[in-house]
C-alpha cells in the first residue's frame, strides 16, 4: 500500500505546487506508516524531487500524453493506482489537477475532496480539514470511500524538505488511450512568475487609468519577485490578458502576500483572493470595500505611492 502523488510539470520543470503536494504526501504517508510514490509524466527533472522525501518515482514517457487531457491522464494514473495498491492520491490545486481529480474520481469510483489545508485529524475515520464558503470558513470532512483523492490548497501546507537520497525510479508503460477530447488551443501566462505558483501577487484595477501605466505595476512585481494580476474590468477592457484576471470568475489566488492597487473590492474579486494570507490595499478612496477585507491599507494616489514604494524596496 502507498500514497500516490501526481507531480505536475511544465517545460520539463516541476511546479512549486507539486513540491507542496509531495510534502503533504510524505507527511500523510509517515502518519499512516506507508510509502509515498510520485507519478511523473514526461518530465526528466527527477533529481529535484529527492529533497522532499518520495520513496519511489514512477515515470511515464508517452507522446500520447504530451498535452494535458483529463481523460487520458486519469486512465493512466488509475492503472498505476491498481498496480501500486494505492488508495490515496494527492493532487495540487492547479486547474489541470482539479479537472484531473474530478475525472479520476469517476474512473476509480472514489471520493474527491478539494481545498484541503492540513493533514488528516484522524485516519480512522479519515477526517480532513478544508476551506469552504469561498475560503471564509473551514469544514471537517469525513471520507468514507476506500479510495480517496485529495487536492491541496495552494500555500496552505508549505514546501517541506525531507531528503531521501535512496530514491527508487521505475519506468511505467502506458498503452494508448482513446479519447474524444481534442486540444484546440493553449494560452499560457507571460512573465517569469505565474499566478498559481506565486507567493506574492501584485494586482491592479481601473484605478491605473489605462494600460500605459502598467509599467510601474510590473516594476513593483519584478522588485518583489511577484506575479502580476488584474481585476475583471481590466481584462474585459483588454488592458491586460485574461490569464491575469483573478477573482471568483477568474483565477483563485492563495498567495502569502496579495497587493491590490486601484481595486475597489467587489465581492466577486474578494471571494477569489480571500485565502491569501496577507492582503494589502492601496486606494485613494477611503470608502473602498477592499479596506474592510485588508490586513493593511494605504489611502493615497497609486501614482505617488507605488514609485515611492519601489524606491524604498530597491534601497533595501
Amino acid at each position: 500500500m502507498s500514497v500516490l502523488v501526481y507531480l505536475e510539470s511544465e517545460n520539463n520543470k516541476f511546479k512549486k505546487s507539486s513540491y507542496e503536494a509531495l510534502s503533504y504526501g510524505k507527511g500523510l504517508a509517515d502518519k499512516m506508516g506507508v510509502q509515498v510514490c510520485g507519478v511523473v509524466i514526461n518530465c526528466s527533472d527527477i533529481e529535484s524531487l529527492k529533497a522532499y522525501g518520495p520513496d519511489k518515482i514512477l515515470k511515464i514517457e508517452s507522446q500520447d500524453l504530451s498535452a494535458f487531457s483529463s481523460k487520458k491522464y486519469a486512465h493512466a494514473i488509475a492503472n498505476i493506482m491498481k498496480s501500486e495498491n494505492a488508495h490515496i492520491v494527492i493532487l495540487s490545486s492547479t486547474p489541470d489537477s482539479k479537472y484531473l481529480g474530478a475525472h479520476l474520481s469517476g474512473v476509480t469510483d472514489s471520493s474527491f475532496v478539494s481545498n484541503v489545508v492540513e493533514l488528516p485529524e484522524s485516519i480512522s475515520p479519515f477526517t480532513i480539514k478544508r476551506t469552504c464558503f469561498t475560503n471564509k470558513a473551514f469544514s471537517l470532512t469525513e471520507i468514507i470511500s476506500d479510495t480517496k483523492i485529495i487536492s491541496i490548497a495552494s500555500n496552505s501546507f508549505g514546501v517541506i524538505e525531507n531528503s531521501n537520497d535512496s530514491l527508487a525510479e521505475e519506468e511505467i508503460d502506458i498503452k494508448s488511450i482513446d479519447s474524444n477530447q481534442r486540444i484546440l488551443n493553449i494560452e499560457k501566462e507571460s512573465g517569469s512568475v505565474t499566478i498559481a505558483d506565486a507567493e506574492i501577487v501584485v494586482s491592479a484595477g481601473r484605478g491605473l487609468k489605462g494600460p500605459e501605466n502598467w509599467e510601474m505595476i510590473e516594476t513593483l512585481a519584478e522588485t518583489l519577485g511577484a506575479a502580476t494580476a488584474c481585476s475583471k474590468p481590466v481584462s474585459d477592457m483588454g488592458w491586460r490578458p485574461h490569464s491575469e484576471h483573478v477573482g471568483q470568475t477568474g483565477k483563485p489566488v492563495s498567495s502569502n502576500l496579495y497587493i491590490a492597487i486601484g481595486i475597489s473590492g467587489a465581492i466577486q474579486h474578494l471571494a477569489g483572493i480571500n485565502s491569501s494570507k496577507v492582503k494589502v490595499v492601496i486606494n485613494n478612496d477611503p470608502e473602498a470595500p477592499f479596506f474592510k477585507a485588508a490586513d493593511y491599507g494605504v489611502i493615497g494616489d497609486a501614482f505617488e505611492v507605488i514609485p515611492s514604494l519601489i524606491e524604498k524596496l530597491k534601497a533595501r
